[in-house]
């Protein structure tokens, strides 16, 4: 079940490990504003997620991947801070990629579930022309 409200029907992208969701659409906006903003505790701000949520965000990321995709410099204000790795980037770019190929915009398939879901069209019960070979 997910936590947010839709009005109309949307596609979400999760890649999901064990028990993880390992990226999704909110660690992939984390990642985004961490790029954006230098720091964790900015990039949480900015999504209104608290530092702790942000850093276990970020660790099950870490966690799943051979190398970390979020890097921390400790040292304070003038210091300190957090950037994507290269593998960060890459992950993230790829991840966006697939959004954009699943999108109804580009997928006729999506379109075709959402179309299906708003049509409210009971004789599709039978129509075997739309199952897949």
């Amino acid at each position: 079940m997910t936590r947010t409200h839709h009005a109309a029907p949307t596609f979400q992208l999760r890649l999901a490990l064990a028990r993880d969701v390992v990226i999704g659409p909110g660690k992939a906006e984390l990642l985004e504003a961490i790029e954006r903003t230098g720091s964790i505790s900015a990039a949480g701000r900015s999504l209104r997620m608290s530092y702790k949520k942000a850093w276990q965000l970020i660790d099950t990321m870490n966690g799943h991947f051979p190398q970390p995709l979020v890097a921390t410099q400790a040292g304070g204000h003038e210091r300190g801070g957090a950037h994507l790795t290269a593998l960060g980037r890459r992950v993230l770019t790829h991840y966006r990629a697939l959004e954009r190929t699943l999108s109804p915009e580009a997928s006729p398939e999506a379109r075709a579930l959402i179309e299906l879901l708003e049509s409210g069209d009971s004789s599709l019960e039978s129509d075997t022309a739309l199952d897949p070979p």
